[in-house]
């Protein structure tokens, strides 16, 4: 599966566009949720596309923390990268597994449906990533993520956002380029 960075943007603007004109309920941030993820290195280079399929599961409850409200979840996803071979010839596929700490803060004492999330975690995938700029030394990866977005929905029940994800070895091993994606996720809670 190869997607343009045009349509990960133009989902994207969609979805902005038209959260507003939805009935919107502050969600309480402690159902489990599954979601899909789309997502693209944004490098001139390699044209890495992949493909997410994600449970969260919430850990902790909200407490307040200045004029906003803090909760703790994990992410544990399977993912599939398409990236280009090192001779250009063809795309190569990758699967990755993983898990995330995520933090997320929402906005006016918890009660806006709009968030702020950071988190932290390792991944492990089936072979080393090699394309035409990049190689990857070890198929363990650590992945930091910084997003934003909005539930909506009557209970707050559905979950875009937009998502920045680093992996990297953390110098464990050279070479380590590292990879950044840019991603947007919708993620539905029971």
């Amino acid at each position: 599966m190869s997607m343009p960075f045009s349509c990960v943007r133009s989902l994207l603007c969609v979805g902005c566009l038209t959260l507003p004109l939805v009935v919107s309920a502050a969600p309480e941030d402690r159902e489990p949720g599954v979601y899909i993820d789309l997502g693209q290195a944004p490098h001139s280079n390699a044209d890495t596309d992949s493909l997410t399929l994600g449970v969260v599961v919430p850990w902790t409850r909200r407490q307040s923390v200045q004029g906003g409200a803090l909760s703790f979840y994990w992410d544990f996803f399977i993912s599939q990268w398409r990236a280009p071979r090192p001779d250009n010839m063809d795309k190569r596929s990758y699967t990755q597994i993983g898990a995330i700490a995520n933090w997320r803060y929402r906005f006016n004492q918890g009660d806006s449906p709009w968030f702020a999330e950071a988190g932290v975690g390792a991944t492990v995938m089936d072979s080393l990533y090699h394309t035409p700029d990049r190689d990857f030394s070890t198929t363990f990866q650590f992945t930091e993520v910084l997003g934003f977005g909005r539930n909506f929905g009557s209970q707050g029940e559905h979950e875009l956002s937009l998502r920045l994800q680093h992996f990297s070895n953390a110098g464990i091993k050279k070479p380590n380029p590292g990879e950044n994606f840019v991603r947007v996720r919708y993620l539905y809670r029971f």
